[in-house]
């Protein structure tokens, strides 16, 4: 490991809507050179779109301004850069405000934009471009509330070569936050690819925040301090090599499984990790315990990035309201889904009369039932429940008449409606994600400082050409039939989430020998079956022979994904949790193992 140079870079949001102790935990106690925020997600984006339309001053992560006016002073004494996507579809105003602020403060500050992600402007030109989404032969809506491109790394760089001390961005991969400081400290060049695989992997581990410090761990118990959860920052050597660490005196955890558990978090193909500055091959990773909460990460390959942005638009397609009724007393499920049906038939009724068309879609859930393991397995007995019911309508006015309507089960339908939980539901649009592809050539990026406008050029004179590592492994489960089994999570960690509409889940052998029972047992028949309820598409099986991890990627898992999802975990968040319960054939001496954990 070369020590001659390192870069320190902390993560102190993971999302809109983090916690504010962050920024300055890692400006007082971590030493940085670097402070990045990532905020932006899909339904931010959405939510972005709408603030600006009422008031044209805002579409911007007005958190990132309250977090860190307090430490503005700090920052700059310690000449820390700062690196953030606050900006959303506003980096302009996010600027303005944060300059304002530093002036009643007396500092100055050099803060640089990056713009040309919001293409929500070339609506109906893509349209006229005949766009088709990713994986559906669907034509871009009219409905849309925002449209952006995730770009990478080169206008951040270039923004720094420029002399920056903050640099806010619209939409960006989250990863590029990390990689543009450590291209611009070590002069990476556009075509070390490997180089530039290891710097977006640093980007991955810590985009997400307290992820990779105890947060979402397997093993939450061994975690201590969730009230003071350490957030986290990277130690990058010119070779790419990386330390993970937390700031001393903070609550959470770094060892091989918190960090292992964010290498797998959300990438799909571990061996084709596509993000618009490299491609990268995470598949032969090696992460390294080196104790006292350090977890050194190496082993990232890459390739030449692909000619294309990914993009993503929201839009509205009808109204949704979501309600909720605690129920209580002898047979609580029972009533629960008597009450559902009752609501849904009752307006349906009522809409006919009305003459208007029936909903679009309808769900409901008996939270307290074991609800999200399927309708096979939600017949826990148990005497308070939460009924949850989503629907969906073109019409607005249909769901005031079903916001109404629930009310009637609190005195006219079966006994033991307690309350509702947060009143009588809102009705708001229904927003969808939509995914398509751009050649990179029609996206204008432009660095914006503080006296001139700079033209962002991207290199696409190099073609990816797709190959394929590791075949995902198919196995006969050779140990099904032993007597001796044991649950996942005492082999292995695993964590999931969401890929728009797919589902990924990683699992990670906590000891090589016990790899080659888990490959055995989990294939991608077996996952799809595990998870009958909900999956409605294929299910790919990826290996990770670096960490002894495989990867699965359940296609249209989601009820639609995030936003557009009627589902109780519309981004799969409790999929990991549900698959470590699944019996794995061990043989006996492992099975002794842990015969007292059972």
């Amino acid at each position: 490991m070369q020590e001659n140079k390192k870069i320190r870079i902390g993560c102190a949001s993971g999302f809109w809507g983090d916690t504010s102790t962050a920024a300055k935990q890692l400006v007082d106690k971590a030493n940085l050179n670097y402070l990045v925020f990532d905020f932006l997600a899909e339904v931010t984006m959405s939510i972005l779109a709408r603030a600006k339309s009422k008031n044209p001053e805002m579409g911007y992560a007005t958190d990132f301004v309250n977090h860190i006016k307090p430490i503005l002073q700090d920052i700059q004494n310690q000449k820390i850069k700062v690196i953030t996507n606050a900006g959303g579809i506003n980096p302009d105003a996010c600027k303005s405000v944060l300059q304002n602020e530093a002036q009643k403060l007396g500092i100055k500050l050099n803060i640089a934009v990056i713009k040309g992600d919001d293409i929500i402007s070339k609506l109906t030109e893509l349209q006229n471009q005949g766009i088709k989404e990713i994986d559906k032969d669907l034509p871009l809506p009219d409905s849309c509330l925002s449209i952006n491109a995730y770009l990478g790394a080169p206008g951040i760089v270039k923004a720094l070569d420029e002399g920056a001390d903050i640099v806010i961005t619209g939409r960006v991969v989250d990863s590029a936050l990390v990689l543009a400081p450590l291209i611009h400290e070590f002069k990476w060049g556009e075509s070390d690819y490997n180089l530039l695989s290891a710097g977006s992997l640093a980007g991955h581990i810590i985009e997400c925040g307290a992820q990779c410090t105890g947060g979402n761990f397997t093993d939450w118990k061994k975690v201590k301090g969730f009230e003071n959860m350490g957030f986290p920052f990277v130690d990058v050597f010119s070779n790419g090599e990386f330390i993970v660490s937390k700031p001393g005196g903070t609550g959470g955890l770094v060892t091989f499984g918190t960090v292992a558990e964010q290498l797998v978090y959300e990438i799909g193909d571990p061996a084709e990790y596509i993000l618009p500055d490299v491609v990268c091959d995470f598949s032969e990773v090696i992460i390294k315990d080196l104790g006292s909460d350090q977890v050194l990460v190496s082993g990232a390959k890459g390739y030449p990035p692909t000619k294309y942005y990914k993009n993503s638009a929201t839009y509205i397609d009808g109204y949704r309201s979501i309600g909720t009724l605690v129920i209580g007393g002898k047979d609580s499920i029972k009533k629960g889904q008597l009450i559902a049906n009752a609501i849904i038939e009752k307006c349906s009724f009522i809409f006919k009369q009305n003459n208007l068309e029936n909903f679009t879609d309808t769900s409901f859930d008996i939270i307290g039932s074991n609800s999200i393991y399927g309708p096979e397995n939600n017949k826990t007995d148990t005497k308070e429940i939460v009924l949850r019911i989503v629907a969906t309508h073109k019409n607005k006015e249909a769901l005031i008449i079903f916001s109404k309507e629930l009310a009637q089960a609190v005195t006219g339908m079966a006994a033991g409606v307690i309350n509702y939980l947060g009143g009588r539901p809102k009705v708001s649009p229904s927003i969808h994600l939509f995914s398509f592809l751009l050649p990179k050539k029609q996206i204008e990026i432009k660095l914006k400082t503080e006296n001139k406008t700079i033209p962002i050029t991207v290199d696409t004179s190099r073609v990816y050409k797709k190959t394929q590592k590791y075949s995902p492994l198919i196995k006969q489960n050779e140990f099904i039939k032993k007597e001796y089994v044991t649950p996942l999570v005492n082999l292995a960690y695993a964590r999931s989430g969401d890929k728009g509409n797919d589902a990924n889940i990683g699992v990670i052998a906590r000891k090589e020998s016990y790899f080659h029972f888990i490959d055995s047992a989990l294939d991608s028949s077996s996952v799809s079956q595990i998870f009958e309820h909900v999956v409605h598409g294929d299910v790919f099986k990826w290996i990770l022979p670096g960490i002894n991890g495989i990867n699965f990627l359940l296609k249209n898992s989601l009820g639609g994904g995030g936003m557009a999802s009627l589902n109780i975990d519309p981004q799969g968040k409790a999929y990991a949790q549900q698959l470590l319960e699944h019996p794995i054939p061990v043989t006996k001496e492992i099975f002794d193992e842990f015969k007292n954990n059972i």
